[in-house]
């Protein structure tokens, strides 16, 4: 089944700008749908609601919190003369927390693309890529600022663990794995290799050809597959995220929270 519908998080940062433009070409490649959503929340400060606040305050705020908006709009109306879609490319405008919003919107999509998370960002159009990859039940295209949409690739690389949340990410894929037609495996540390061949054989029958490559001996895992990447230039990196709890991630640091905040490629998230 062919992706048709695509979803677009866009909130006027060069992040998301790089994932309109991936999802763009996505579409004309495909001839699919891309609904772009600027998923917003009040600046909370203070809260607006408040009786002693003066009507010129609210006044305020309701200006400031419109302003940006309409730059964020008009942002998108340039990309949208320029990606030449027409009516297949449309925009929505959402209130309420933005991962939330994000998330139960993605359920309705064959997937959301959105651009690494900006940390200069103005905080009410924020977003948070794995929390989202976490909440929505969806995978979701991690596109990194200045990406270039058109740039050429042979081959994807899956990270697998032979765990739940890899296995979850091998068939969110599955459909763009078969477009390239040529996937790296990615192992870090022990493995079992009955199950790396049923996993080749896999993907052999979906028409994909695929090698294995592997390094037995404990190592930063991040390092190890943002190295690969940047030696082979896949087009993109599937991963399963958070295969442990996203506390514990969020704590610690582990392998989703360093690939994101590094990668020059897309990333695939799935949970």
């Amino acid at each position: 089944m062919p992706m048709m519908n695509l979803l677009v998080a866009f909130n006027g940062s060069s992040g998301s700008v790089a994932a309109l433009r991936y999802a763009a070409s996505m579409a004309a490649q495909r001839g699919a749908h891309v609904t772009a959503i600027m998923a917003h929340a009040a600046h909370e400060v203070i809260d607006r609601r408040s009786r002693w606040i003066p009507k010129e305050a609210h006044a305020l705020l309701e200006a400031a919190n419109g302003d940006i908006l309409r730059e964020i709009e008009a942002r998108f109306e340039e990309e949208r003369r320029a990606l030449g879609l027409g009516s297949d490319l449309e925009l929505k405008v959402v209130a309420g927390r933005v991962d939330n919003v994000l998330s139960e919107a993605a359920r309705y999509y064959d997937m959301l693309i959105v651009g690494t998370q900006a940390d200069d960002g103005d905080a009410h159009v924020v977003l948070h890529p794995d929390r989202i990859a976490l909440m929505s039940g969806r995978p979701v295209i991690v596109v990194p600022e200045g990406y270039d949409a058109g740039a050429k690739h042979s081959h994807a690389a899956l990270a697998w663990d032979g765990g739940r949340a890899a296995a979850r990410a091998l068939s969110d894929s599955l459909r763009l794995l078969e477009d390239d037609g040529r996937v790296s495996v990615l192992t870090v540390g022990p493995h079992d290799d009955r199950a790396i061949n049923d996993l080749l054989t896999h993907l052999s029958r979906h028409g994909v050809a695929a090698i294995h490559e592997d390094w037995p001996t404990p190592r930063p895992v991040a390092d190890t597959l943002l190295g690969w990447c940047g030696r082979n230039d896949p087009s993109l990196l599937v991963l399963g995220a958070f295969e442990h709890s996203k506390f514990r991630e969020d704590f610690l640091g582990g392998v989703t929270s360093e690939v994101l905040a590094r990668t020059k490629i897309p990333v695939l998230l799935s949970h």
